[in-house]
């Protein structure tokens, strides 16, 4: 693969205004089909096979007229203090703004709260219900104008009017202050990590090569494909941070062989032969653990792994291409202008790099200091991580509704009035759905389930069953007495599925509950069951990856275990800020609560590539000058003092990128910028800094051992580029020639 590699870098940087030209091309063509494709819609989340989705399914098919997951409003009226809102001046001001609602465009029906009865017990507090014909999604802004314009009129007239449910529900948009603010960190720390200003405008620009392309794509096939912003979002927040990273270590390795004395075009060649090839290995974790998201078996989650997984792939593919070809461009400027006066051209390329004369650097130093300690090192580090991450036995999940927005947001404020005048459930009824088709006496058995339901402990009410046409399907709603996010309303689920059993053995009907509220709650148990599954089969994958490519054993059960740390911290993380509260307020979270239940087996997805990453990036060095004959000791230092440094930058970079997205107010997006902004930090420089070198240095020369039978039967890589350190550049019609055959994997 090194020899491969080697070649595609040369051939980019000699066809560098082909190669440019294409990538233009592409560019260009992402953009134009991403302005003329239509706005992507958000979907609700869902997930087939569970009880709460084959109710929804269910309704589809007996309620053909209505759309159980349609859009939905509530529209809350308070009278002023000492007032009813049944008082007359009062009653006028709510007719008249549902009248203005009642018959518009999308709206399928309002109800009138002094004819349904919702009014609260001390009449200071009423709300109408209003459905629509279309998802929250599909309104438009007329629609949606319009419900606002109503709620204003009641309140010219002196109620309280606040506006609930999903009708308001709009996407979320990147490009924010906050994610601003991540780039320019970013593009300092490149700055100040290289040196100059052309190599870090080299490494910004391709990223956002990379990433404009990926995000044009996802954003044009949002309809067809059904892919909502936080897909996009997600393909953004990925593709800049690795894309950034990927063309760091290729240009940093480029400067390290100009500075040697290679020819640019040769060191080209060997930047994309060495560091492109851990860049493949690094690009490949990742993309392999987000495509494996697909096999929890729920489609959003599926379809922000082949997002993201897309937005890697570009990356490695730019960072392969476009880098060297700009390599070709600039030359030996990317190189800092005292480097370009004390460089010798022409110099011979020694095979075996020595170390830093004069006072070492700051890699260099700790590296040693850790050779010196590395049973302290090992054991303050391993104990800190597992200190941080025993919150996360406390990890609770669900999914985030109105409770957690802003309490500025019309919506949270309507949550409280709710609650204020109806109590905590009533924020999150169940639906009950009875299917008698195969039974005889359909209102029989709907009003035995409604007596069933009435006896569970912590139903505050249920109201009467609506029936289909046919008379075959019922419909009923049941009030918990506490929120829906709360632990009692996940007892009372299951508890109502537990009663509602019995009749189902006797009657033969078929007992679904459902709901927003079930819905959630299923779909947090079900990725709460797949996340140590899902973990053992990335662990797996992680070991085997590394097995292959550090031709070693313990270097990836090393490796395994500390990924297991810096997720377990980031976990612990997660339950600290979003939880418990500690430090929420410096995030923009006003509303404790569960952990969005996505986001575990999200954040192992991504931190298990990133955290491969760094792996791969240091311990090539450190496995380069192991093969080349250095000691165990002397690879270390040697990988910290070439790698040390960029990999610190890279992971200051990510860091900055992803803290960026803490900003916004989606709490999906808030709790994926927190939840990998941490894990980076951890796994870069607490567990591949401190935790790796440490127990390579107990461990000596067995930290390279590989048991014969595994030598023979895995495939070797030669990601080192121990092939390259005997290669003799080709002629260029030679290259030529190599590239069109283009003899993949062969050294």
């Amino acid at each position: 693969m090194a020899t491969f590699l080697y070649r595609i870098g040369r051939w980019a940087f000699r066809r560098r205004r082909l190669v440019g030209g294409l990538w233009l091309g592409a560019l260009v063509l992402a953009i134009a089909a991403a302005a003329v494709a239509p706005a992507g819609e958000e979907e609700d989340l869902s997930m087939p096979g569970t009880e709460s989705q084959q109710a929804f399914d269910l309704l589809d098919d007996r309620f053909p007229e209505s759309n159980p997951q349609g859009a939905e409003a509530r529209l809350v009226f308070q009278a002023p203090d000492g007032q009813r809102v049944a008082a007359k001046e009062n009653k006028a001001a709510v007719e008249v703004t549902l009248g203005s609602l009642d018959g518009g465009d999308q709206v399928a029906s309002t109800t009138d709260p002094y004819e349904t009865g919702a009014v609260s017990e001390d009449g200071t507090i009423a709300y109408s219900t209003i459905t629509y014909t279309a998802d929250a999604v599909d309104l438009t802004e007329s629609t949606k104008s319009a419900l606002e314009d109503a709620a204003s009129h009641a309140r010219d007239a002196g109620l309280t009017v606040e506006i609930g449910g999903s009708a308001l529900d709009s996407e979320e948009e990147p490009g924010g202050t906050t994610e601003i603010i991540g780039v320019t960190v970013a593009a300092l720390v490149l700055v100040l990590a290289l040196g100059s200003l052309v190599a870090a405008g080299l490494s910004l620009l391709t990223a956002v090569v990379g990433v404009a392309i990926a995000f044009g794509l996802v954003s044009a096939l949002a309809v067809p494909l059904g892919l909502t912003s936080t897909v996009a979002i997600l393909a953004l927040m990925l593709g800049l941070a690795v894309g950034i990273d990927y063309a760091l270590f290729i240009t940093s390795r480029f400067r390290d062989e100009l500075a040697q004395g290679s020819e640019p075009e040769e060191a080209a060649g060997r930047a994309v032969g060495t560091a492109g090839s851990a860049v493949v290995f690094a690009g490949a974790t990742v993309f392999i653990a987000l495509v494996g998201l697909g096999v929890v078996g729920i489609p959003e989650l599926t379809k922000m792994g082949m997002g993201g997984a897309g937005a890697v792939a570009l990356a490695v593919l730019v960072a392969l291409t476009l880098v060297p070809a700009l390599f070709g461009f600039f030359g030996r400027r990317i190189l800092s202008r005292a480097v370009r006066k004390a460089a010798r051209p022409g110099g011979e390329r020694p095979h075996r790099v020595p170390m830093a004369a004069g006072r070492p650097g700051l890699g260099t130093r700790w590296a040693r200091f850790v050779l010196r300690r590395p049973v302290a090192v090992l054991l303050i580090a391993g104990l800190g991580l597992g200190v941080v991450a025993l919150p996360a036995l406390s990890l609770e999940l669900g999914l985030p509704g109105d409770e957690s927005k802003s309490v500025q947001t019309t919506q949270r404020r309507a949550y409280d009035l709710l609650s204020e005048g109806f109590g905590a459930g009533f924020n999150g009824p169940l639906t009950v759905v009875v299917d008698t088709s195969e039974s005889a006496d359909s209102r029989t058995i709907t009003d035995l389930v409604v007596k069933t339901v009435r006896g569970v402990d912590g139903v505050a009410s249920v109201g009467e069953p609506v029936l289909n046409r046919a008379e075959d399907t019922a419909v009923l709603t049941a009030v918990p007495q506490t929120a829906p996010n709360s632990g009692e309303t996940k007892d009372v689920v299951h508890a109502i599925r537990g009663a509602v059993s019995d009749v189902e053995a006797d009657t033969g009907a078929v007992v679904l509950v459902t709901g927003t509220t079930a819905m959630n709650i299923d779909i947090s148990e079900a990725m709460a069951d797949a996340l140590i599954p899902y973990l053992t089969v990335v662990i797996g994958l992680a070991v085997l990856l590394l097995m292959v490519v550090f031709r070693s054993v313990l270097v990836p059960v090393k490796a395994a275990l500390g990924f297991l740390l810096s997720v377990g911290a980031a976990f612990g993380v997660l339950v600290v800020v979003f939880q418990w509260g500690w430090a929420a307020d410096m995030v923009g979270i006003e509303q404790t609560g569960p952990v969005m239940s996505l986001m575990p087996i999200l954040i192992i997805g991504i931190v298990f590539g990133l955290a491969m990453d760094y792996e791969v990036f240091l311990l090539t060095r450190m496995r380069e000058a192991y093969v080349h004959g250095a000691s165990p000791g002397e690879a270390i230092v040697n990988g910290f003092l070439h790698s040390g440094r960029v990999v610190a930058a890279a992971a200051i970079i990510m860091i900055s990128v992803f803290a960026g997205f803490i900003g916004m107010s989606s709490p999906t997006i808030q709790t994926m910028g927190v939840g990998l902004a941490s894990a980076v930090a951890f796994d870069a420089f607490v567990v591949r800094m401190a935790i790796a070198p440490a127990v390579l240095a107990l461990l000596g020369h067995r930290a390279w051992w590989l048991p014969r039978i595994l030598n023979r039967v895995l495939p070797n890589v030669g990601i080192e580029g121990e092939a390259l350190s005997r290669h003799v550049p080709a002629s260029a019609a030679e290259l030529d020639a190599a590239v069109r055959r283009l003899p993949v994997g062969r050294d």
